[in-house]
């Protein structure tokens, strides 16, 4: 009977993987909604006339209350002060409220015709204002459920128990890469995927207030055990903790590391299109290979974490297979989508070596009164980086590739001037003559990008001449065809004609539409460099100070 009363619901294997299961769940819906919008990019381009710059725009608002409003580190002192349950609770609400403003920008709901915010289109501004508010949740969500790990797990599998988190967290990841474009062509809707993550979200939310039973079973079954006084939270713990030089290189390790992952996911379907030439329905499936292979090799390096150690000399490994991944993807003639697969697959495994060691290592830096914090603080740091680095990429994008985004605007106002002149056959109402204009334009832009071989022009003389030209190709091209009996039949018709006509002439004058990626992911090698050098110098400080990132978690 003694035995049973001094025992905690956290000594109940079941318990604890249970609870593990439930959270893990919750941020997989987060990461799903996180991504759902990187393979949309080329769509939001030909239907919503969105460029790289506002695209860029739209993920660089991840960061923007994080990091200038402090939310994040509001977000662990909210941790430290009120719980798990409280703040689960609330980032999931967070995340839910976020994600429906996102659709909403996107979907046919927003108004036409508003006025730009401060110059910015305000459909992207409200999209990332949405992305924004959704990224507060999802942050705050990520500490509590690191906390979480760390309150179940503290001395028994707790590197194991992360990496599983984060595996079957990157599942949500592997669908957002994988599944949205291909929804939202069926749908012939951008919304439409967003739409499905945010009722995802819904279900997450649910699955953490189940969650917060199990909290309360397991302080009750503590209740009676002698515990460390908590001190309050003070503004002293934030000095101690930015006092601390470990604390400093793990923070920027995973800045570093993330900003040469994260944001290379949110282009990687743009990128996969662009270079390796790979169907728009396919390309996903590339950079989904990425999350897949940490579902499997996260929780492995974290269990060799727990059990032999060497933890500082798993995050340099990582940091070296960066450096080898995005060199690769910067050379310019290596452009065979087999290769592409082969070095994501690398990518995958540095994604799973260093966080399967970086956060299992907070704890040994930080004393865990304060660990809610110094999680903060860490996400609050890697947040400049998922905010700064999207916008770089954006704006290097933007430069090295002048005129892509002003030859697609002009591919589409071809488009529109076509069906105008034909819909007295068409006889088509607004949202019909919209879908018709977009699934046209979207499929004669992947055409393009698929099946050309020229570099393209980068050149802004002759867009009227040309905008001119592809109209006449395409009414040329639609007077000659037989006509068909039935709306749809003759829909149909057009649009082959239109594509058709369309692919030759942008062909013909080698129109650039496709964005060159090799600037940008020396960028993302840069950062891989980086991480390296401040992952040696964490080993050293380790050796200096004996915090035991060499050494195994399980204590025997």
């Amino acid at each position: 009977m003694t035995e049973k009363i001094s025992s905690s619901l956290r000594d109940s294997s079941a318990a604890r993987w249970t609870a593990l299961a439930i959270v893990s769940f919750t941020m997989f819906c987060g990461y799903f909604i996180a991504d759902a919008m990187s393979p949309l990019k080329p769509m939001l381009e030909s239907q919503l006339l969105w460029d790289s710059m506002d695209y860029s725009i739209f993920t660089s608002a991840y960061g923007w209350f994080n990091v200038f409003l402090l939310m994040l580190i509001l977000g662990g002192i909210l941790l430290d002060k009120t719980g798990v349950r409280f703040t689960g609770i609330l980032s999931t609400a967070i995340m839910v409220i976020g994600a429906s403003m996102k659709f909403l920008a996107i979907s046919h709901f927003f108004p036409e015709g508003l006025a730009p915010i401060f110059g910015i289109k305000a459909q992207v501004m409200f999209a990332a204002l949405g992305y924004a508010i959704f990224a507060v949740g999802v942050e705050t969500a990520g500490i509590t459920v690191s906390r979480i790990i760390v309150k179940w797990f503290k001395g028994k599998e707790m590197a194991l128990a992360m990496g599983l988190q984060v595996a079957f967290a990157r599942m949500g990841t592997l669908l957002a890469v994988a599944i949205p474009l291909p929804i939202a062509k069926y749908f012939g809707d951008v919304a439409i995927p967003i739409l499905f993550g945010a009722l995802l979200l819904c279900i997450g939310l649910i699955a953490f207030i189940v969650y917060v039973r199990m909290d309360i079973k397991l302080e009750a079954s503590e209740a009676h055990m002698e515990k460390e006084a908590e001190e309050p939270f003070k503004l002293s713990d934030i000095i101690q903790i930015v006092s601390n030089k470990g604390f400093w290189l793990i923070a920027l390790l995973c800045v570093l590391f993330y900003s040469a992952v994260f944001p290379w996911i949110k282009f990687a379907t743009d990128l996969v299109i662009n270079k390796y030439q790979v169907d728009p329905d396919l390309a996903g499936l590339i950079p989904s290979v990425l999350p897949l292979g940490t579902l499997f090799l996260t929780p492995f390096f974290g269990n060799l974490y727990d059990k032999k150690g060497k933890g500082a000399t798993i995050m340099i490994i990582g940091s070296i297979l960066l450096i080898i991944v995005h060199g690769i993807f910067s050379i310019p003639f290596l452009n065979n989508w087999i290769l592409a697969i082969a070095v994501t697959i690398v990518l995958g495994i540095a994604l799973s070596l260093v966080p399967s060691a970086m956060w299992p290592s907070v704890p040994k830096i930080i004393p865990e009164k304060q660990l809610g914090t110094a999680y903060a603080l860490i996400f609050w740091i890697q947040n400049w980086g998922l905010m700064g680095v999207p916008l770089l990429i954006g704006i290097v994008l933007s430069a090295t590739n002048p005129t892509v985004s002003q030859a697609k605007v002009v591919v589409k106002a071809a488009i529109v001037e076509t069906y105008t002149q034909m819909q007295p056959q068409m006889n088509l109402n607004k949202i019909q003559f919209d879908k018709a204009v977009d699934k046209t334009t979207t499929r004669l832009i992947n055409q393009v990008l698929v099946n050309t071989e020229y570099k393209g022009i980068q050149d802004t003389t002759g867009f009227a001449d040309f905008k001119n030209k592809l109209v006449s190709v395409n009414l040329d091209a639609v007077k000659s065809i037989q006509a068909l009996e039935g709306k749809a039949k003759i829909e149909q018709q057009i649009e082959d004609a239109c594509v058709k006509a369309g692919y030759d002439e942008i062909n013909k004058q080698e129109i650039a539409l496709r964005y060159d990626y090799s600037i940008a992911n020396l960028i993302f090698m840069i950062f891989g460099g980086l991480a390296f050098i401040v992952a040696l110098m964490l080993k050293a400080e380790d050796k200096k100070k004996g915090y035991g990132l060499e050494l195994p978690n399980i204590k025997n």
